[in-house]
């Protein structure tokens, strides 16, 4: 857990083994590592500690040296799995019971996309941004007719953990309508003047997963071969403690820094193409969805989760019950939901998987998973109508509290783009 100390990768990959995965050890850490870096995810499911690789493609250390725990976004994941909100099946050996799924609190097949090659299909889905992917999940809430448009106001495209300038909105409108198109991303490239007259391009983002040192050698072997005339030399200053990218190219006196880094763009990858697939499952089907159809399956999946939440809480009853409480202060308990915090308005709150009715009656917040009510009689909720609107308002507020408690742990806002949503080049518009 992100409170608890940091433990070895080895023990962990070998608990893996031994209860749900008896496979090589190296596909445990490899899938171990990638969540662990800050330029393959764009949230880091694992918080990693030692030698994880490099965006240079350093291997990482070996499991018996490096140590990882959960982090903030991973622990979001696994909320109320304990209340049995998801289906449990067998592991291999019958010995265990494993989820089927995860009941995470934000759609991660989008917000951290998906790589995957199988028999006669693959799947690439881009990663998105957290706080634009719930802006889109709230919208198609409100309006269950809204269209790709309406949705493409709150989610603007992919964000890629690089950074990055994607060329062109027609790439992503296609990706988002049909479920598979192509768009290009570049690197986000500076042209300075210096003080001896000559000019420096200055990269620093790179498109997502290009290796830096690879596309360094690529652009030195350019010059070498005479490929591209007026480079003079080319230098890193990155960082890897954090400092950010910074690649110097420096040009000739007589270079036209716009037609060289022209020629890169056309001949390195400092500008690639990005090829989009939304293929994912669908009660075990593989299809490849649009973006609305993506939301939508999300928000059956919770749906769900929180009808089988408020039916559990009714002690097995086919009918729902909900207990009656007064406002709880959100500021000193996050993980507490409230519909409507109007006193004198009817309110549901959700507190770590149960839903209680406040009708005016006093309680109070022992602990963050009790509450001590005065009034110990049940009020059912009678309409089929009255449960839908409390399910979605429960799914509109969770993600207040994913944002809530991103925020609280990162210095870092959590709507802030890695690809800025005004650096699109309507190229193709």
């Amino acid at each position: 857990y992100p409170d608890k100390p940091h433990r070895k990768c080895a023990d962990t990959v070998g608990s893996v083994l031994g209860r749900y995965h008896p496979h090589g050890d190296a596909s445990v850490y490899d899938a171990m590592v990638r969540l662990a870096q800050d330029f393959s995810m764009r949230y880091m499911l694992v918080d990693g500690h030692g030698n994880f690789g490099s965006i240079d493609g350093d291997p990482p250390a070996a499991y018996r040296y490096t140590e990882s725990r959960m982090s903030k976004m991973s622990l979001e994941m696994l909320t109320d799995i304990e209340k049995n909100t998801v289906d449990f099946v067998p592991n291999y050996d019958d010995r265990l019971k494993e989820p089927v799924v995860l009941p995470s609190r934000f759609p991660n097949l989008l917000v951290n996309g998906s790589q995957g090659i199988a028999v006669g299909m693959a799947t690439n889905i881009p990663p998105h941004n957290l706080g634009e992917v719930c802006g889109a999940i709230e919208c198609l809430i409100d309006n269950p007719e809204a269209e790709l448009e309406d949705l493409m106001e709150h989610l603007h495209g992919p964000d890629f953990p690089t950074g990055g300038i994607i060329m062109g909105r027609a790439g992503i409108r296609a990706a988002y309508a049909t479920g598979r198109a192509k768009i290009y991303v570049r690197a986000k490239c500076e042209i300075v003047e210096g003080k001896n007259g000559k000019f420096k391009i200055i990269v620093t983002e790179i498109p997502y997963m290009v290796n830096k040192a690879r596309l360094i050698e690529s652009i030195a072997d350019l010059h070498k071969d005479k490929r591209i005339e007026g480079l003079s030399d080319i230098n890193d200053y990155s960082s890897k403690r954090g400092g950010g990218m910074r690649i110097v190219i420096d040009l000739k006196r007589d270079a036209n820094p716009q037609v060289v880094l022209n020629q890169l763009y056309q001949m390195t990858q400092l500008q690639i193409s990005y090829g989009i697939i939304q293929l994912a499952l669908v009660n075990g089907e593989p299809k490849i969805l649009t973006l609305k159809q993506i939301i939508e399956e999300y928000i059956k999946f919770v749906k769900s989760e929180v009808a089988h939440i408020l039916k559990r809480s009714n002690e097995g009853t086919s009918d729902f019950f909900v207990n009656q409480c007064i406002h709880v202060d959100r500021t000193k308990h996050d993980n507490v939901i409230c519909i409507d915090v109007k006193p004198s308005k009817y309110c549901v709150v959700y507190l770590d998987g149960v839903a209680y009715q406040r009708d005016g009656e006093e309680c109070k917040v022992m602990n963050e998973d009790q509450i001590l009510v005065r009034n110990e009689s049940r009020k059912r909720i009678g309409k089929e109508a009255e449960l839908e609107q409390i399910i979605r308002k429960a799914i509109k507020n969770k993600k207040q509290v994913v944002l809530h408690r991103y925020r609280s742990a990162n210095s870092n806002q959590i709507g802030d783009r890695k690809v800025e949503p005004y650096a699109f080049v309507c190229k193709n518009e």
